[in-house]
């Protein structure tokens, strides 16, 4: 009797056990975003849940609409130059935006800065950052605090998020318009100090000829 409640339980387990291997993981259902979001409503895990990137980009326009931000502008879809969202801070000045909704293990490289920094003159803003549900390269944050770009990762995106939903919202505008990191590191500092640097100059008395001197 002992025996067949032994084999009974080991069966019973064994037959759990296969249950839950072959149980199919669920699928995280996706969020989908409409015009008329509530960003009140959304947190980091529905954020985590979005389709694509213009979902993120939606939601941050609706947010700095909330916030009270002036002239607050998504661009478009298509040639936008490395802009996704355009709005004016509290001192005056425009600010462009690119918007990264990143897996956390999928950080965001450096093409992101250039795109954003190169699209401030078109734009004519004053200030550019990239936001992100991620973090940075090491590159990234390198080439950004070489050029003034302003990087918020996703726990400057959580705080937002939090101080938002607290009504908070000059708390929010202080992450957002805080002076990025700016290194005082320059050129000089990494080329090689015996390595002659040679200038193009135009030769004396002779058109459209060009030698190269040496020199500093």
């Amino acid at each position: 009797m002992y025996i067949f409640i032994v084999v009974g339980v080991i069966a019973v387990l064994l037959a759990l056990a296969l249950l839950r291997f072959l149980k199919k993981p669920k699928v995280q259902e996706r969020y989908k975003v409409t015009q008329d979001i509530d960003p009140y409503k959304i947190g980091i895990s529905e954020i985590d849940r979005m389709e694509d990137g213009k979902d993120f980009e939606i939601y941050l326009c609706k947010l700095f609409n909330c916030l009270g931000y002036s002239d607050v502008y998504k661009t478009q879809d298509s040639r936008d130059f490395g802009a996704d969202l355009v709005f004016t801070d509290r001192e005056g000045y425009r600010n462009v935006l690119q918007a990264k909704r990143y897996a956390v293990t999928n950080p965001v490289g450096l093409g992101a800065v250039q795109e954003v920094y190169s699209c401030m003159r078109f734009y004519r803003a004053k200030k550019s950052i990239v936001i992100t549900s991620s973090k940075y390269t090491s590159s990234c944050e390198q080439l950004a605090s070489y050029n003034g770009v302003k990087l918020l990762d996703r726990n400057d995106l959580i705080r937002m998020i939090e101080l938002f939903q607290e009504q908070q919202h000059s708390k929010v505008k202080d992450i957002i318009e805080a002076e990025p990191y700016l290194s005082l590191d320059s050129w000089d500092d990494y080329r090689n100090n015996s390595k002659v640097i040679k200038r193009i100059v135009r030769l004396k008395n002779t058109r459209n000829k060009l030698c190269c001197n040496e020199g500093k």
